[in-house]
């Protein structure tokens, strides 16, 4: 992947550029939820994003960039200049002692890119596998799942600065990971787009394991020293089991993150509710599960108009056919005001709200 450091100072011309006017977004949000984009542009390289930075219409224009449309509601038509990021490629970039470095463009799906590390034997992501989206969002978000954050096998990523067009270079500080956060949620947030990420696998592989759900695959199956393909055969059977496909029933997976509160709060809630689902964590706090506390709140499977709370995930919102980001939002206002009335805890949203 080529990575000049700094944008060519000639302007050009957005005719280089795949663009669309009025384009529908439906088919780009994971949920279906209708909305247009006033100007859609189809990012497939770091040079493209450099066009756009040096027109003179686009490169003003306010930035709105999409991924895999898996961590979005859409309650209105995008007036910025959206950048639908499509850059391709995954590749070994190097062997050392400790960890495989493995490059990957932005536009690749997560789960393909865990795959496909799997097929040419390189594990450490099977604990992420069937996240949605794709590899350019995984860093904003932080994604995680059963025990594995992104921050736990990155390396680094390059990113393009919209206003300068200047390729940046962040490693794993630089980023500020945390729960579900990183810096391009704060001081980075619309100011620039990841086009490359470097994941770092380490060596030798060590499972991790400490989930209930991989537990009770374990108990099951009689298989105490999986290897990483069971591992990664084990999570998609579960996400399989509790969450919905999109291509079916629109969806942006889980809706809520897993609260996290002091030790004093998690005893109060266990003394009004022992069978609360939480688990420790280093610093001595406790996350919650959401899910838990929403079903605990009566919602599985009610609906609000056309959005409705999924029959077998609570903390899954589901489009039950042609519903639009408001009865979305408003569903999800209605949970945060129930799970506070019982609980005292504010469930946060995972998903960006446009």
């Amino acid at each position: 992947m080529h990575t000049p450091s700094a944008a060519d100072s000639s302007p050009v011309s957005s005719a280089l550029l795949d663009l669309e006017r009025g384009a529908s977004l439906r088919e780009f949000n994971t949920f279906g939820l209708p909305a247009t984009a006033q100007t859609l542009v189809h990012v497939h390289s770091e040079a493209d994003v450099k066009r756009v930075v040096n027109d003179p219409e686009l490169g003003r224009a306010p930035k709105f960039i999409l991924g895999g449309g898996s961590n979005l509601v859409l309650t209105q038509d995008v007036d910025r200049c959206v950048l639908k990021m499509e850059i391709q490629g995954i590749r070994l970039l190097e062997t050392r002692d400790d960890a495989w470095i493995v490059e990957v463009g932005a536009g690749e799906r997560w789960h393909d890119t865990v795959a496909w590390c799997l097929d040419n034997g390189l594990p450490g992501l099977e604990n992420m596998a069937l996240i949605p989206g794709t590899v350019g969002a995984a860093p904003v978000q932080n994604i995680g799942a059963y025990g594995v954050e992104l921050k736990d096998r990155f390396e680094s990523l390059d990113a393009v600065d919209l206003v300068t067009g200047r390729t940046v270079t962040l490693t794993a500080e630089q980023c500020r990971f945390g729960y579900r956060d990183s810096v391009f949620k704060q001081a980075l947030a619309g100011k620039s787009v990841i086009t490359t990420v470097r994941l770092r696998l380490p060596r030798p592989w060590q499972p991790v394991l400490g989930y209930l759900e991989l537990e009770r695959k374990m108990a099951e199956t009689g298989i105490t020293t999986p290897d990483a393909r069971q591992i990664f055969d084990w999570v998609c059977d579960v996400r399989r089991a509790k969450l919905p496909d999109p291509a079916v029933i629109g969806n942006s997976g889980s809706f809520f993150k897993n609260p996290v509160v002091t030790a004093e709060q998690c005893r109060d809630i266990i003394g009004r509710d022992p069978h609360v689902v939480h688990y420790p964590l280093e610093d001595g706090t406790f996350k919650l599960a959401a899910g838990w506390l929403i079903d605990a709140c009566g919602w599985k499977g009610k609906s609000i108009g056309r959005a409705g709370v999924y029959e077998r995930q609570a903390l899954v919102l589901v489009n039950r056919g042609g519903a639009n980001g408001a009865e979305v939002v408003t569903l999800a206002r209605a949970i945060q005001e129930s799970v506070y009335g019982r609980f005292g805890i504010r469930l946060e949203p995972e998903p960006v709200v446009v």
